[in-house]
């Protein structure tokens, strides 16, 4: 059994820290900080989201009952509480953000050549939403209904290794066919989307940038053929 270094330390190993502290510096992120750096949270968080941590005190409670294991983490801070609540609200987000699309982006480098059983050249993507529900009183600027605050988290993901290739957050009440018009279809590549994202006149953007949509039809949908494929039914 190994009983060197700790499985996280091993795991954030492979992380391009230089790539991390890039995005740091590019927002100050350490700027005016003394005890809990970016570099630090980010192990916190990661730590608390590896390990099925529920909330703040759990975080807390969980590093601290192993302090001298902390320094082996790469955790170099102080662990409480308001120190987390306090950057969590105050650090920019887009620190993450940037560095959450730089592993991704060396994900899909690592897959690029992987089928996973989708047998097609091209790349495939499958665009979806889910609704995050949240606490109304602690989260008043994502009211959603009377009694309920809420967030939609749109993703694109890349089904060749599952990979989320764009994310996009907006309130509740955003309609999902919405974020077509932030979505920015790639050449040669086949989108597959629920009927929540039928709207012709979004989708023949796809047409235009040479993509392509697979896509359910609603039940009232008028339309007429054109013209037919030949088809080998003996595929099925």
């Amino acid at each position: 059994m190994y009983t060197g270094r700790t499985v996280f330390s091993q795991i954030m190993d492979v992380m391009p820290m230089y790539e991390f502290r890039k995005c740091v510096d590019r927002y100050g992120g350490n700027h005016h900080v003394r005890n809990h750096s970016c570099l630090d949270q980010y192990l916190c968080m990661s730590f608390a989201q590896l390990s099925y941590r529920e909330s703040l005190r759990d975080i807390e409670a969980c590093l601290r009952s192993r302090q001298e294991k902390l320094y082996h983490l790469g955790i170099r801070g102080s662990i409480s509480r308001s120190t987390l609540a306090d950057a969590n609200e105050k650090r920019d987000w887009r620190i993450y953000a940037d560095f959450c699309h730089r592993l991704i982006s060396d994900a899909r480098r690592l897959y690029a050549h992987e089928d996973f059983g989708v047998e097609l050249a091209q790349t495939a993507y499958a665009l979806d939403s889910t609704t995050i529900d949240l606490c109304l009183s602690l989260f008043p600027w994502a009211a959603f209904r009377k009694t309920k605050a809420a967030v939609k988290m749109h993703t694109l993901m890349d089904l060749r290794g599952s990979i989320p290739s764009f994310i996009e957050i907006t309130d509740g009440r955003c309609h999902d066919v919405n974020i077509l018009d932030v979505l920015i279809p790639e050449p040669g590549s086949f989108y597959v989307m629920d009927r929540a994202y039928l709207d012709f006149e979004r989708l023949h953007l796809f047409t235009e940038l040479l993509a392509f949509f697979v896509i359910r039809a609603k039940k009232n949908l008028k339309f007429r053929r054109v013209y037919s494929r030949d088809v080998d039914r003996t595929t099925g």
